[in-house]
Protein backbone atom coordinates (compact mmCIF):
# COMPACT_ATOMS: atom_id res chain seq x y z
CA UNK A 1 0.00 0.00 0.00
CA UNK A 2 1.30 3.32 -0.77
CA UNK A 3 1.62 6.16 2.26
CA UNK A 4 -0.81 8.31 -0.05
CA UNK A 5 -3.23 5.55 0.38
CA UNK A 6 -3.39 5.55 4.12
CA UNK A 7 -4.94 7.26 6.74
CA UNK A 8 -3.63 10.28 8.27
CA UNK A 9 -2.62 8.50 11.39
CA UNK A 10 -0.95 5.69 9.55
CA UNK A 11 0.91 7.79 7.17
CA UNK A 12 2.56 10.10 10.27
CA UNK A 13 3.70 6.61 11.76
CA UNK A 14 4.94 4.96 8.52
CA UNK A 15 6.88 8.52 7.97
CA UNK A 16 8.31 8.30 11.08
CA UNK A 17 9.52 4.94 10.94
CA UNK A 18 11.37 5.60 7.62
CA UNK A 19 13.26 8.24 9.15
CA UNK A 20 14.30 5.79 12.14
CA UNK A 21 15.19 2.91 9.39
CA UNK A 22 17.32 5.93 7.15
CA UNK A 23 18.88 6.89 10.18
CA UNK A 24 19.93 2.76 10.87
CA UNK A 25 20.70 2.24 7.52
CA UNK A 26 23.13 5.44 7.74
CA UNK A 27 25.22 3.12 10.17
CA UNK A 28 28.38 1.53 9.31
CA UNK A 29 27.05 -2.19 11.04
CA UNK A 30 23.66 -2.00 9.90
CA UNK A 31 22.90 -4.23 6.64
CA UNK A 32 20.20 -3.02 4.80
CA UNK A 33 19.54 -6.39 3.22
CA UNK A 34 19.48 -8.14 6.56
CA UNK A 35 16.96 -5.40 8.24
CA UNK A 36 14.63 -5.75 4.63
CA UNK A 37 14.42 -9.93 5.27
CA UNK A 38 13.81 -9.56 8.56
CA UNK A 39 11.25 -6.82 8.34
CA UNK A 40 9.58 -9.37 5.81
CA UNK A 41 9.87 -11.79 7.71
CA UNK A 42 8.04 -10.05 10.30
CA UNK A 43 5.26 -8.61 8.00
CA UNK A 44 4.49 -12.07 7.20
CA UNK A 45 3.95 -12.91 11.18
CA UNK A 46 1.76 -9.57 11.13
CA UNK A 47 0.04 -11.59 8.29
CA UNK A 48 -0.35 -14.82 9.81
CA UNK A 49 -1.11 -14.20 13.08
CA UNK A 50 -4.31 -11.87 12.99
CA UNK A 51 -4.08 -11.45 17.30
CA UNK A 52 -0.62 -10.14 16.85
CA UNK A 53 -1.48 -7.57 14.44
CA UNK A 54 -4.57 -6.10 16.19
CA UNK A 55 -2.18 -6.32 19.64
CA UNK A 56 0.52 -4.22 18.20
CA UNK A 57 -2.35 -1.87 16.61
CA UNK A 58 -4.08 -1.37 19.64
CA UNK A 59 -4.24 2.13 20.54
CA UNK A 60 -5.65 1.42 24.19
CA UNK A 61 -2.12 -0.47 24.94
CA UNK A 62 0.22 1.93 26.14
CA UNK A 63 3.21 2.30 23.59
CA UNK A 64 5.53 0.56 26.21
CA UNK A 65 3.43 -2.27 26.00
CA UNK A 66 3.28 -2.42 22.65
CA UNK A 67 7.20 -2.18 22.18
CA UNK A 68 7.78 -4.72 24.48
CA UNK A 69 5.71 -7.39 23.28
CA UNK A 70 7.16 -7.30 19.92
CA UNK A 71 10.67 -7.06 21.60
CA UNK A 72 9.92 -10.17 23.73
CA UNK A 73 8.07 -11.65 20.73
CA UNK A 74 11.76 -11.77 18.12
CA UNK A 75 13.76 -11.89 21.44
CA UNK A 76 16.84 -12.73 19.62
CA UNK A 77 15.44 -13.80 16.09
CA UNK A 78 16.48 -10.36 14.95
CA UNK A 79 19.01 -7.90 14.88
CA UNK A 80 19.00 -4.65 17.10
CA UNK A 81 18.78 -2.88 13.80
CA UNK A 82 15.29 -3.75 12.85
CA UNK A 83 14.36 -4.16 16.82
CA UNK A 84 15.37 -0.25 16.46
CA UNK A 85 12.73 0.18 13.52
CA UNK A 86 10.27 -1.58 15.11
CA UNK A 87 10.27 0.16 17.99
CA UNK A 88 8.75 3.21 16.44
CA UNK A 89 6.61 0.92 14.36
CA UNK A 90 4.67 -0.53 17.34
CA UNK A 91 5.02 2.86 19.59
CA UNK A 92 3.11 4.72 16.88
CA UNK A 93 -0.32 4.90 16.05
CA UNK A 94 -2.08 3.17 12.95
CA UNK A 95 -5.03 3.67 11.97
CA UNK A 96 -5.92 0.05 11.70
CA UNK A 97 -3.97 -3.02 11.77
CA UNK A 98 -4.22 -3.88 8.30
CA UNK A 99 -2.15 -0.50 7.53
CA UNK A 100 0.03 -2.12 10.18
CA UNK A 101 0.84 -4.51 8.24
CA UNK A 102 1.33 -2.76 4.87
CA UNK A 103 3.65 -0.05 6.92
CA UNK A 104 6.25 -2.65 7.63
CA UNK A 105 6.34 -4.71 4.15
CA UNK A 106 6.45 -0.69 3.18
CA UNK A 107 10.08 -0.09 5.09
CA UNK A 108 11.24 -3.82 4.72
CA UNK A 109 11.04 -3.35 0.90
CA UNK A 110 12.32 0.26 1.28
CA UNK A 111 15.17 -1.31 3.15
CA UNK A 112 15.67 -4.07 0.41
CA UNK A 113 16.09 -1.26 -2.39
CA UNK A 114 18.11 0.79 0.23
CA UNK A 115 20.75 -2.42 0.14
CA UNK A 116 20.63 -2.35 -3.87
CA UNK A 117 21.63 1.60 -4.02
CA UNK A 118 24.10 0.65 -1.66
CA UNK A 119 25.53 -1.55 -3.77
CA UNK A 120 25.27 0.37 -6.98
CA UNK A 121 22.20 -2.08 -8.44
CA UNK A 122 19.33 0.10 -7.81
CA UNK A 123 19.03 0.72 -11.66
CA UNK A 124 19.15 -2.59 -12.29
CA UNK A 125 16.32 -3.90 -9.77
CA UNK A 126 14.16 -0.83 -11.16
CA UNK A 127 14.55 -2.66 -14.65
CA UNK A 128 14.38 -5.94 -13.47
CA UNK A 129 11.04 -5.45 -11.32
CA UNK A 130 9.47 -3.51 -14.49
CA UNK A 131 10.24 -6.74 -16.64
CA UNK A 132 8.92 -9.13 -14.58
CA UNK A 133 5.39 -7.21 -14.11
CA UNK A 134 5.59 -6.94 -17.61
CA UNK A 135 6.18 -11.05 -17.54
CA UNK A 136 3.06 -11.24 -15.45
CA UNK A 137 0.79 -9.19 -17.24
CA UNK A 138 1.90 -10.95 -20.58
CA UNK A 139 1.58 -14.98 -19.21
CA UNK A 140 -2.12 -15.32 -17.92
CA UNK A 141 -1.09 -18.61 -16.26
CA UNK A 142 1.48 -16.83 -14.36
CA UNK A 143 -0.86 -14.22 -13.21
CA UNK A 144 -2.96 -16.72 -11.94
CA UNK A 145 -0.53 -18.60 -10.07
CA UNK A 146 0.81 -16.10 -8.06
CA UNK A 147 -2.51 -13.89 -7.33
CA UNK A 148 -4.21 -17.12 -6.12
CA UNK A 149 -5.51 -16.10 -2.65
CA UNK A 150 -6.00 -19.50 -2.09
CA UNK A 151 -2.60 -20.79 -2.75
CA UNK A 152 0.32 -21.80 -0.75
CA UNK A 153 2.56 -18.71 -0.07
CA UNK A 154 5.72 -21.52 -0.22
CA UNK A 155 4.21 -22.86 -3.17
CA UNK A 156 4.10 -18.98 -4.95
CA UNK A 157 7.69 -18.32 -3.77
CA UNK A 158 9.09 -21.66 -4.98
CA UNK A 159 7.94 -20.68 -8.54
CA UNK A 160 9.04 -17.20 -8.11
CA UNK A 161 12.62 -18.40 -7.54
CA UNK A 162 12.42 -21.27 -10.31
CA UNK A 163 11.28 -18.90 -12.97
CA UNK A 164 13.00 -16.02 -11.67
CA UNK A 165 15.98 -16.89 -9.53
CA UNK A 166 18.95 -17.09 -11.98
CA UNK A 167 17.88 -14.39 -14.52
CA UNK A 168 17.33 -11.00 -11.25
CA UNK A 169 19.46 -9.20 -8.74
CA UNK A 170 18.78 -10.56 -5.38
CA UNK A 171 17.03 -7.67 -3.96
CA UNK A 172 14.89 -7.82 -7.13
CA UNK A 173 14.08 -11.59 -6.40
CA UNK A 174 13.36 -11.13 -2.55
CA UNK A 175 10.53 -8.03 -3.32
CA UNK A 176 9.11 -10.32 -6.28
CA UNK A 177 8.92 -13.05 -3.21
CA UNK A 178 7.28 -10.57 -0.99
CA UNK A 179 4.42 -9.75 -3.59
CA UNK A 180 3.73 -13.35 -4.65
CA UNK A 181 3.73 -14.34 -0.75
CA UNK A 182 0.68 -11.84 -0.06
CA UNK A 183 -2.69 -14.03 -0.50
CA UNK A 184 -4.25 -11.01 0.41
CA UNK A 185 -2.62 -8.25 -1.74
CA UNK A 186 -3.35 -6.43 -5.06
CA UNK A 187 -2.66 -7.95 -8.17
CA UNK A 188 0.71 -8.80 -8.88
CA UNK A 189 1.82 -6.52 -11.59
CA UNK A 190 0.77 -3.21 -9.93
CA UNK A 191 2.59 -4.10 -6.88
CA UNK A 192 5.67 -4.83 -8.81
CA UNK A 193 4.96 -1.70 -10.44
CA UNK A 194 4.49 -0.04 -8.08
CA UNK A 195 8.42 -1.22 -6.42
CA UNK A 196 9.74 -0.06 -9.61
CA UNK A 197 8.39 3.52 -9.33
CA UNK A 198 9.87 3.64 -5.73
CA UNK A 199 13.27 2.44 -7.25
CA UNK A 200 12.82 5.33 -9.24
CA UNK A 201 12.42 8.14 -7.03
CA UNK A 202 14.81 6.56 -4.53
CA UNK A 203 17.02 7.51 -8.05
CA UNK A 204 14.99 11.29 -8.19
CA UNK A 205 13.85 10.18 -10.98
CA UNK A 206 10.17 10.71 -12.11
CA UNK A 207 8.90 7.61 -14.00
CA UNK A 208 6.79 7.48 -17.66
CA UNK A 209 5.44 4.26 -18.73
CA UNK A 210 5.28 4.33 -22.38
CA UNK A 211 3.35 1.80 -25.07
CA UNK A 212 4.09 1.83 -28.55
CA UNK A 213 3.53 -0.78 -31.37
CA UNK A 214 7.14 -1.61 -31.97
CA UNK A 215 10.25 -1.08 -30.12
CA UNK A 216 11.80 2.18 -29.63
CA UNK A 217 15.27 3.11 -31.12
CA UNK A 218 18.15 3.78 -29.05
CA UNK A 219 17.45 7.81 -30.70
CA UNK A 220 13.96 7.59 -30.51
CA UNK A 221 14.29 6.58 -26.99
CA UNK A 222 16.62 9.17 -26.48
CA UNK A 223 14.37 11.88 -27.88
CA UNK A 224 10.94 11.48 -25.87
CA UNK A 225 13.22 11.37 -22.61
CA UNK A 226 14.46 15.26 -23.33
CA UNK A 227 11.05 15.82 -24.48
CA UNK A 228 9.59 14.49 -21.42
CA UNK A 229 12.03 16.09 -18.94
CA UNK A 230 11.64 18.94 -21.02
CA UNK A 231 7.45 19.15 -20.26
CA UNK A 232 7.74 17.87 -16.45
CA UNK A 233 10.71 19.95 -15.56
CA UNK A 234 12.13 17.12 -13.90
CA UNK A 235 14.27 14.01 -14.67
CA UNK A 236 12.23 11.21 -16.05
CA UNK A 237 13.04 7.34 -16.77
CA UNK A 238 11.11 5.27 -19.61
CA UNK A 239 9.67 1.91 -18.82
CA UNK A 240 9.04 0.55 -22.61
CA UNK A 241 6.14 -1.91 -22.89
CA UNK A 242 5.39 -2.75 -26.44
CA UNK A 243 2.02 -4.09 -27.53
CA UNK A 244 1.04 -4.32 -30.79
CA UNK A 245 -2.88 -3.22 -30.41
CA UNK A 246 -1.80 0.34 -29.39
CA UNK A 247 -1.50 0.13 -33.41
CA UNK A 248 0.62 2.77 -34.28
CA UNK A 249 2.12 6.11 -32.15
CA UNK A 250 2.84 6.33 -28.66
CA UNK A 251 0.81 6.43 -24.94
CA UNK A 252 2.86 7.76 -22.12
CA UNK A 253 1.46 8.01 -18.86
CA UNK A 254 3.12 9.59 -16.05
CA UNK A 255 1.49 9.49 -12.71
CA UNK A 256 -2.23 9.63 -13.03
CA UNK A 257 -1.66 11.79 -16.58
CA UNK A 258 -1.67 10.00 -19.73
CA UNK A 259 -0.73 11.17 -23.31
CA UNK A 260 -2.61 8.91 -25.58
CA UNK A 261 -1.25 9.35 -29.62
CA UNK A 262 -2.07 6.16 -30.73
CA UNK A 263 -3.85 5.03 -33.19
CA UNK A 264 -6.56 2.69 -31.03
CA UNK A 265 -6.81 5.94 -28.73
CA UNK A 266 -7.54 8.66 -31.34
CA UNK A 267 -10.11 5.48 -32.61
CA UNK A 268 -11.68 5.47 -29.26
CA UNK A 269 -11.83 9.39 -28.79
CA UNK A 270 -13.93 9.19 -32.17
CA UNK A 271 -16.56 6.61 -31.39
CA UNK A 272 -16.78 8.20 -27.76
CA UNK A 273 -17.42 11.98 -29.96
CA UNK A 274 -20.04 10.08 -32.09
CA UNK A 275 -22.26 7.58 -29.62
Amino acid sequence: MAATTMHAASRDALAAAEHRLDGVLGGADASPATVGEELFAFARLLRDEVSLRRAVADPAASEDARKNLVRSLLGEKVGEPTLQVLDVVAGSRWSNPRELLDGVRALGASAMLAAAERDGTLNRVEDELFGVARAVANNAELDRALSDQSGSVAAKRELVRQIFGDRVNAVTLALIEQVAGDPKGRGVEKRLDELSELAARRREQSVAHVITASPLTDEQRDALSAKLNRIYGKPITLHAEVKPDVLGGIVVKVGDEVIDGSSAGRIMALRGQLA
